[in-house]
């Protein structure tokens, strides 16, 4: 099965297929540890901060954890966060996209998800990605990214 054939849960807690929400537009879709966590954060308000000149350039931008609906839905009121966020409960997307894999954290080596991002065409066919990334400054370098894809 292909990452867009993998179902997730959308902010209104249904099951939906990733193809249906990225096909026919241009998406930046991030792959993000843990809600209300610094680096998610910063990364979340970043994009959020971005959205409108992503937009602009006819890209959505959808983040994706395996955090709950719930989850999600505090953490976007408690920061006033406006993109779009999924979850992904059993991580099949996060493995699909190649976002989860040993991480090392104090000397200690575990499985964990791995903070990527990547930019699918309307077609749904990654164009570009980015693995292991730092999340501040994050969002204003795929928005570069974005612009140049755009021409």
């Amino acid at each position: 099965m292909g990452f867009l054939e993998v179902e997730v849960y959308d902010e209104g807690g249904r099951k939906v297929r990733l193809g249906d929400i990225v096909k026919g537009r241009w998406t930046v879709l991030y792959v993000y540890p843990k809600d209300n966590t610094p680096g998610c954060t910063t990364e979340a308000k970043e994009f959020t901060e971005l959205l409108p000149e992503f937009e602009k350039l006819g890209f959505q931008v959808i983040g994706v954890s395996k955090d709950s609906v719930e989850s999600h839905r505090r953490f976007k009121e408690k920061h006033g966060l406006k993109v779009k966020l999924l979850s992904d409960p059993e991580v099949q997307l996060i493995k699909a996209l190649g976002a989860w894999g040993k991480k090392k954290r104090y000397g200690k080596e575990y499985e964990g998800v791995i903070r990527s991002t990547f930019i699918m065409n309307p077609e749904g066919e990654i164009v570009w990605e980015k693995r292991n990334v730092r999340a501040k400054g994050h969002a204003g370098r795929v928005l570069k990214v974005a612009k140049e894809l755009k021409g």
